[in-house]
């Protein structure tokens, strides 16, 4: 690969200057070969107190490639993930790539519409799902296509059978079986290992397509290199000084960009055990770090506020956490939030993780931990240059001044789906424009200020507003809808919507009735909060609606 040249001149004294990799250049998949076959015995993963040894998930990755290949998934076969954050997911993922096939994720908390959409995108061959979202699944497939395989499965299959770890109620399903589906566990019990590795180009092959906005629109397929992953993974552990001696912890979601970096491919890459939480809990969190000595965390800032205001959390001892990498949604990452952690703690380190999008599978910054800049995203990473350019005429801005934000490396993506004009207005020269606007300082840190894009992040998860407007629109009492995010205190933006209802609807509805219908048909991050019911929305002559004029209302 060819280096990017790029001026740092606050490049921490302690980080080598330039990337190396654990093991060499090749696949996720082949790091935890090697994990499997030279340290079978130590523990991979901890999930609800059921450890999960290298040897077995590499084992049960390869009869799971079994399965997938008697199916029909070869290289380029696109095979979705929608799962909570459990084993299952990582073994699917692997077994995937194992056989060059390209993981597609699809967030849990999707409905059948918004699967839908997903299904008629992309050329999606089958589908593993947790039990509890098979019926969005059966009606997503009803309203489009039929797939060639389904997978479900029950997250009990590996809960351990006495456990002191409370999972979540609501994802406790006894087992079920479905006409059309087949079951995980009973997969990995009667299919044999499956040894061979399909050969890939690292660089060139595509072993992930996450669905993004880009700059506008409803959500695209990024595509996403195995090279790709390797790199940002390799990059944001050797830029955060992670040792060999580790014990990582992961609740963030896997089926989002960040999340998959840091609990799925992290500990793949390194080596070291992870605690698997399927969702965040702050009780939970703080028993697993002092039972298990996690040393290090990704998190949002929320998560660590909630923790803060545990009654008696400074008697919790803490201690074995060294470094907490953190997000802000909603809680911003502040020096005080930092200074209360660190005391928590005992000398824990907080500060913002990075900033990063889905079309350079994230992480395209790091914060120096010697050299924090609270409100800052960290300076660039291992390979990586950004430029601050005039969003109308391109031309590059200086230290201090606001521009478009505009990212190059190893990392960015090979296109969208299917959508050569939207790949064209993203990626220029090797350079992704991102839409978002911010600016460098004097020594290279970078600010975030904003989108260009009217993207909305409602508690870390991001909203397309055409998205939703399409969703809404489903509704026969709806003739047209414009949404725009608003402040929240907690979320950081929710969704309001505006609505014009067909002549003869607005005596038999009411906003109220409207917020639960969206409520039981979208996922529960994206429906609105808000909904005014309006006569006209206001637009362009050419009919494009002006949101803007909307938010300024």
């Amino acid at each position: 690969m060819n280096m990017v040249e790029k001026t740092r001149p606050y490049w921490p004294a302690q980080l080598p200057a330039e990337l190396s990799y654990l093991q060499g250049e090749k696949t996720l998949v082949a790091y935890l070969e090697h994990h499997g076959k030279t340290n079978p015995s130590a523990i991979a993963y901890i999930f609800y107190g059921a450890e999960i040894t290298w040897g077995t998930l590499l084992e049960n990755v390869n009869r799971f490639s079994r399965y997938l290949g008697a199916k029909g998934v070869k290289k380029g076969s696109c095979v979705a993930l929608y799962l909570q954050n459990c084993p299952q997911y990582i073994i699917a993922h692997f077994a995937i790539q194992k056989l060059g096939g390209v993981v597609v994720p699809l967030n849990p908390m999707f409905k059948e519409n918004e699967l839908a959409y997903y299904l008629e995108e992309a050329p999606i061959e089958g589908i593993i799902a947790g039990s509890e979202g098979y019926p969005h699944v059966k009606k997503a497939i009803e309203k489009t296509r039929p797939l060639s395989f389904i997978v479900t499965t029950t997250y009990e299959a590996f809960l351990p059978e006495q456990t002191n770890w409370k999972f979540p109620e609501e994802f406790l399903f006894p087992k079920q079986t479905f006409p059309d589906t087949d079951d995980f566990h009973e997969i990995l019990q009667s299919e044999l290992p499956y040894e061979k590795n399909e050969a890939l180009d690292l660089w060139n092959d595509v072993g992930l397509m996450v669905f993004t906005s880009g700059t506008t629109g409803r959500p695209k397929g990024a595509l996403l290199t195995y090279g790709n992953a390797l790199f940002k993974t390799a990059a944001t552990v050797q830029a955060n000084g992670m040792s060999d001696q580790e014990i990582l912890m992961a609740s963030a979601p896997l089926c989002h960009i960040a999340g998959m970096v840091m609990g799925l491919n992290t500990p793949v890459y390194t080596g070291r055990p992870c605690v698997l939480f399927t969702r965040f809990d702050p009780i939970a969190t703080v028993a697993a770090i002092e039972t298990y000595a996690v040393s290090f965390w990704y998190s949002i800032a929320p998560m660590n506020w909630s923790i803060l205001q545990l009654p008696g959390i400074a008697e919790k001892n803490l201690s074995s956490l060294k470094t907490n990498l953190a997000t802000s949604f909603g809680v911003q990452v502040t020096k005080e939030l930092a200074e209360s952690w660190r005391s928590v703690t005992k000398g824990c380190a907080l500060y913002e993780a990075s900033y990063g999008l889905s079309e350079t599978h994230t992480c395209d910054t790091f914060m120096p931990q010697e050299q924090i800049k609270f409100g800052s995203c960290g300076i660039p990473i291992y390979e990586t240059a950004i430029r601050i350019v005039d969003h109308e005429t391109g031309r590059e801005q200086p230290a201090g001044k606001h521009g478009e934000i505009v990212v190059k490396s190893p990392g960015v993506f090979k296109g969208y789906l299917n959508r050569p004009e939207a790949t064209a207005e993203t990626l220029k020269d090797g350079w992704v424009h991102t839409g978002d606007i911010g600016y460098l300082d004097e020594d290279g840190y970078l600010y975030f200020l904003g989108r260009v894009k009217e993207m909305i992040k409602s508690s870390g998860y991001s909203i397309f507003p055409e998205d939703v407007e399409a969703l809404l629109n489903l509704h026969p009492a709806i003739r047209q809808s414009a949404v725009i995010g608003v402040p929240d205190p907690i979320k950081g933006e929710v969704i309001k919507a505006f609505v014009v209802l067909h002549d003869g609807q607005r005596d038999n509805l009411t906003a109220a009735d409207l917020i639960q219908w969206a409520k039981e048909t979208m996922a529960a991050y994206k429906y609105p909060r808000y909904v005014e019911i309006i006569d006209q929305l206001p637009a362009t002559s050419s009919g494009k609606v002006l949101r803007k004029l909307l938010k300024e209302e």
